[in-house]
């Protein structure tokens, strides 16, 4: 198989609205691929997991723990690059593909070769806003204080007048970097994956399915982020499961609203 060696843009699937039925059919679904290739989702999920353990042991062992919170929160919109992994596992086990780490591998490394890298400077300039927004938020509540422990630090933010100002705006201002972030990537992720389409198109597309479904689309959000906090506070081990799953319940909802799965163009 010729993976997106297009000489010319595929054609945009023609998109219907998601419903709320869609979004409890696409997470089982994504469940059932969970059981079907256990290995590989843990695979994927180990390394979601790997990756936010050592980003707090290192900024634990330099003595950072001010920067925890705001890279805890932040590190989760770095998953939507891993998730590609995960599109194409969950797109192998549905058109009856060999399921070989190799070949998946390689498929994720192309992807640096395509219209789905750029989607990089999307993701990472949301990172940089809210990381920005989190230090100015700290000098402000919290005059950039030296706490010499994480537990210091939850003292600081959980127990205090200002920590509690400081948490409140800035949930909401990260809900709303959120909220950018998701509809920009939601359907643009897997779309550039299936697709040899260009950014921008791709994220126009996202914007107009979530504008168009803006009930069914904000659950699905809401239930990712919730998903996705929930399994961090056990020292992000959570993510194990709830990464892949997520991953591929994502694909099986792109692939339910575009026929994906019934009309690939990945051999264009």
């Amino acid at each position: 198989m010729s993976d997106h060696r297009a000489s010319k843009p595929s054609p945009l699937p023609v998109f219907r609205a998601v419903t709320y039925a869609d979004i409890a059919i696409c997470l089982r679904r994504g469940w059932a691929d969970f059981r079907r290739a256990p290995r590989l989702a843990l695979f994927f999920g180990g390394v979601y997991t790997v990756g936010g353990i050592a980003i707090f042991w290192l900024l634990s062992a330099y003595r950072q723990p001010l920067m925890i919170l705001p890279i805890a929160v932040g590190f989760p919109l770095v998953g939507p690059f891993l998730a590609a992994g995960t599109y194409e596992v969950s797109r192998r086990l549905n058109t009856g593909e060999p399921m070989d780490m190799p070949g998946i591998l390689g498929f994720i490394i192309r992807q640096s070769r395509r219209e789905f890298a750029w989607m990089a400077f999307v993701v990472l300039f949301v990172f940089w806003i809210w990381m920005y927004q989190a230090r100015i938020l700290i000098a402000l509540f919290l005059d950039m204080q030296a706490f010499g422990s994480v537990g210091a630090l939850a003292q600081a933010v959980f127990a205090t007048p200002e920590g509690l100002m400081m948490t409140a705006i800035g949930t909401v201002t990260g809900g709303v970097l959120a909220a950018i972030l998701f509809a920009s990537t939601v359907i643009a992720m897997p779309l550039l994956v299936e697709r040899n389409i260009d950014v921008a198109t791709a994220l126009i597309a996202s914007w107009k399915t979530v504008l168009a479904s803006p009930g069914p689309m904000a659950l699905w959000g809401a239930v990712i982020g919730g998903v996705t906090v929930l399994s961090m506070i056990p020292f992000f081990m959570g993510l194990l499961v709830t990464f892949p799953v997520m991953g591929f319940a994502t694909w099986h909802l792109f692939s339910m609203i575009t026929g994906a799965t019934r009309h690939s163009h990945r051999s264009l």
